[in-house]
């Protein structure tokens, strides 16, 4: 007989914004562990979770820094940086998945990240979206925009919303 497929569950993650704090952003820790503890619970092999990753390119390719670049060996280096940086993100989620005994895989793209969710979505074909929200009030979301808002009324699955608690905001809601 037969098994069935494991259920394929994407969790768009992102790194924290917070300065000086290079890891999963707190949204992006909470959907995954409330995906851990909720959904795939002890049924570690009817679940294979799917992490995406959107860089979003700085618009003037200086990503915050006061450094000059003169050279193009100085942008190769950055964008070898920021690939780094994705890639250490993703091994978070990777390490945490061996060690439940969950398969997965994880992959990162470059854009706009509620569009190239969406299309990732639609190429991959999950079963469930997950996405962590800021909780991010009407007025904070109207010049931040809410990647979770858009995933939702556009993703071609069923997406469920992770809101982080309110012990775990920052000072700025905006960080994360």
């Amino acid at each position: 007989m037969e098994s069935d497929p494991p259920t394929r569950i994407m969790v768009a993650v992102n790194q924290s914004t917070i300065k000086g704090y290079p890891h999963a952003s707190i949204s992006s820790r909470g959907a995954f562990d409330w995906t851990l503890r909720k959904i795939v619970r002890s049924n570690t092999a009817g679940f294979k979770l799917l992490f995406l990753h959107v860089q979003v390119p700085d618009e003037d390719g200086f990503d915050d820094m006061d450094s000059i670049y003169a050279s193009p060996e100085d942008f190769k280096s950055l964008k070898h940086k920021e690939r780094a940086r994705g890639l250490h993100l993703l091994e978070y989620f990777v390490n945490r998945c061996h060690e439940k005994g969950v398969a997965c895989e994880a992959w990162i793209r470059k854009g706009d990240p509620k569009e190239v969710i969406c299309l990732e979505v639609k190429r991959v074909q999950p079963d469930l979206l997950v996405v962590g929200s800021r909780g991010l009030g009407p007025f904070q979301r109207v010049f931040v925009g809410t990647v979770s808002e858009f995933c939702a009324k556009h993703a071609e699955c069923p997406v469920i919303t992770i809101k982080r608690s309110e012990n775990e905001a920052p000072q700025d809601p905006v960080d994360d």
